[in-house]
């Protein structure tokens, strides 16, 4: 038991984690650097386990104040086109627009051309939660010491149709949607040259900045990774909230955010797609809005090929930068039971901290401070500024010693595209 609040902290790991020279010419590993950028995790006694650490997120605190300018982009996919947004971290303003969020406006077009830049700050590019977006309290806890500090560049990738943003094609977001991130990440190397680039997403923007990582291996941009919060396999963790009366109350959470996100767009919905409207809106619960609208517009046989195809629980093995976990065994979501323990201890390049306490996306101290706030900007910072990030050569995923000639693509999808080569 954790008594006091007082929460047990382990790590899961390869044999020999990834070696990593430090600037001082010192040599040190993956493992050393996510245990020394991890602190003792002491939450409030009072919110006593991940259910209650959970709901009390619904106390809306107003959190920490951070300022965005929003830019527009015009999706650079062949088949799946449209806009999405994504909301840079600029300095205080005024210029506040009402159909967005708090404290974002809009890019002028000449202050947009003139943000590229051949400064070699470090570029950190965020993933949010379900139907969630760069306004999300758990979020602003989490970049605030990075703002703070006016060491780092921040953007905060939008999931279509989410934050205020308009859909333009029909197309919303999925959890393997790793297309709009990897056009962000291709933007900033061309734009910013000499910046190294880190990601962190949260919940289900962990399991698709998980699921890009593991896409693009030893070709990734990106220096460095955390997800936090990532339900991992998600058909795991459907059958688990489906399993118990508060999963299922999660489960109709979640299904009710994702019908008015929905009804946002209806419009849209109704001109660009051959969705059932109000089907949609009858629903009760998160799966039965995946079948109403993730197989519709995929083409996912159901809601179960959908979850085993979109989970991230075998990319970990093809994941080639450094990449920390960052996980709680109490959180009522993102199941422990969905966590691909086994493929984390054979892939050197990955590193898991589990806290036993945590809930989902919480970790509230005495207070209402994020305690998830510190290891996300303790290993990003080591990375960023202490770790020689040029003598990391990625290697190509390791062919395992089989008795017969065999190839595991840990990121084969099972949905293909049959008409465009993309």
């Amino acid at each position: 038991m954790d008594w006091f609040g007082r929460a047990k902290i382990s790590f899961t790991h390869h044999i020999s984690p990834l070696t990593l020279q430090q600037k001082d010419g010192t040599t040190t590993d993956l493992l050393k650097v996510c245990e020394l950028a991890t602190p003792p995790c002491q939450l409030n006694p009072l919110l006593f386990n991940g259910h209650v650490q959970t709901m009390w997120t619904v106390v809306k605190e107003h959190g920490p104040q951070i300022y965005y300018r929003r830019k527009i982009f015009d999706s650079d996919h062949k088949l799946y086109t449209g806009t999405f947004t994504v909301d840079f971290v600029t300095e205080p303003h005024q210029d506040f627009e009402e159909k967005l969020p708090p404290r974002t406006a809009y890019f002028s077009d000449q202050d947009f051309a003139n943000l590229p830049s051949d400064d070699s700050k470090p570029m950190l590019i965020v993933l949010h939660g379900l139907s969630g977006g760069s306004h999300e309290i758990y979020l602003r806890h989490a970049i605030l010491p990075l703002v703070e500090s006016g060491k780092w560049e921040i953007c905060v990738v939008n999931s279509r149709g989410c934050a205020n943003s308009a859909v333009t094609s029909g197309l919303f977001f999925n959890a393997r949607a790793t297309w709009d991130v990897r056009q962000v990440v291709n933007w900033a190397r061309k734009n910013f040259p000499n910046r190294p680039l880190f990601g962190v997403g949260f919940s289900l923007g962990a399991n698709i900045l998980t699921n890009y990582v593991g896409e693009e291996g030893e070709g990734c941009l990106l220096k460095g990774a955390i997800a936090v919060g990532n339900p991992f396999n998600l058909d795991v963790t459907n059958r688990a909230l489906r399993r118990t009366y508060l999963g299922r109350l999660y489960q109709r959470v979640m299904g009710t955010n994702m019908k008015k996100l929905v009804a946002n767009h209806k419009e849209t919905v109704l001109k660009y797609t051959n969705l059932d409207y109000d089907r949609i809106q009858n629903i009760t619960y998160l799966n039965e809005f995946d079948r109403e609208v993730q197989t519709v517009t995929w083409g996912y046989p159901t809601e179960d090929a959908y979850y085993r195809d979109a989970s991230s629980c075998d990319a970990v093995l093809g994941i080639r930068i450094p990449f920390m976990a960052l996980s709680a065994a109490d959180d009522p979501i993102a199941v422990e039971e969905a966590i691909p323990y086994q493929e984390i201890k054979q892939n050197p390049y990955t590193v898991l901290c589990l806290t036993s306490l945590g809930g989902h996306l919480s970790w509230f101290e005495v207070g209402g401070g994020r305690w998830h706030t510190r290891p996300i900007c303790n290993f990003l910072n080591k990375m960023a500024f202490e770790i020689d990030l040029d003598a990391i050569k990625p290697d190509a995923c390791d062919k395992l010693d089989s008795q017969f000639k065999t190839h595991f693509d840990p990121v084969q999808r099972k949905l293909q595209i049959l008409d465009l080569n993309q």
